[in-house]
C-alpha cells in the first residue's frame, strides 16, 4: 500500500503544479481595462489534446498503482511461487528506452524543421515498439514452454496480467505513432503540422517507459 500512496501523491503533486500553471484561480471579471490586457484572462495556451492526454495518463497511473498494490499484497501469501524472468525482458526494456529516446530526438529535430530526420526518428521509434511487443510475446512463449502457464500459480497469473496490460497500452501508443509517421511521410508543407502529434507521442512513450521500469523492477525484486 505504501507504493500506491507514494504513486498517488506523485500524481497529485504533478497535477497541482500543472493546474497552477493554467491560471485557473484568476478572476478576470474583477479586473479593469481591456480584456486582453491581463495575463490571467486569456484562454489556456495548452491544446485540448494535451489536457486530454494529461487526464488519460493520470487515470492510467492510478490503474497501474492499484495493480502494483494488489501484486505486493498477493505475494505475501504462502502459495506465491515466483516464476523465472525470461532474459528477453532485458532486451525488451532496451527497446522501449530506445523508442522513448528516438521520440525525444524527433522533438528536437522537429524544432529545427528537419523533416527528413523527423521521418527517420518516427520510423525508428515505431520499429522499437514493434520489437518490444514481439519480445513480450516471446517471453510468454518461453514461460509457457517451461510449464509456467497463466493458471499455474498466482505469480504467473500476475506476470501475464502485468505484461499484457502494459502491452495493450503500448499497442495503443503505436497506433498514434503510426498516424504521425504516415502524416510525416505523406509530405506536409512543414514540420509545424506534425509538432503536436510528435509531442503527445513522446510524452505518452515516456510515461510507458517509466511504468514499465517500475513494473520490471517489481518483477525482478519479487
Amino acid at each position: 500500500m505504501g507504493v500506491a500512496i507514494l504513486f498517488f501523491a506523485g500524481i497529485a503533486t504533478v497535477a497541482a503544479w500543472w493546474l497552477s500553471t493554467q491560471r485557473l484561480a484568476s478572476k478576470p471579471w474583477l479586473e479593469e481595462g481591456a480584456a486582453d490586457a491581463f495575463p490571467g484572462s486569456e484562454a489556456s495556451s495548452a491544446p485540448v489534446a494535451k489536457i486530454g492526454l494529461g487526464v488519460l495518463l493520470a487515470a492510467l497511473g492510478a490503474l497501474f498503482a492499484l495493480l502494483i498494490s494488489a501484486y505486493l499484497m498477493r505475494m505475501q501469501l504462502g502459495d506465491w511461487q515466483p516464476v523465472p524472468k525470461p532474459t528477453i525482458l532485458w532486451v525488451n526494456t532496451g527497446m522501449l528506452m530506445l523508442g522513448s529516446a528516438a521520440l525525444q530526438w524527433v522533438r528536437a529535430v522537429a524544432n529545427r524543421g528537419d523533416l527528413r530526420a523527423v521521418r527517420a526518428g518516427l520510423l525508428a521509434a515505431g520499429i522499437a515498439a514493434i520489437v518490444f511487443v514481439s519480445g513480450q510475446l516471446l517471453a510468454w512463449q518461453q514461460l509457457a514452454a517451461s510449464g509456467y502457464f497463466l493458471t499455474w500459480n498466482p505469480a504467473s497469473s500476475f506476470f501475464y496480467l502485468i505484461t499484457a496490460l502494459h502491452g495493450v497500452h503500448v499497442l495503443g501508443g503505436l497506433v498514434a505513432l503510426a498516424r504521425s509517421t504516415v502524416r510525416a511521410w505523406r509530405g506536409p508543407r512543414d514540420v509545424e503540422q506534425l509538432r503536436l502529434g510528435i509531442e503527445l507521442c513522446s510524452l505518452y512513450w515516456d510515461f510507458l517507459l517509466i511504468i514499465w521500469l517500475v513494473l520490471f523492477g517489481l518483477l525482478l525484486l519479487s
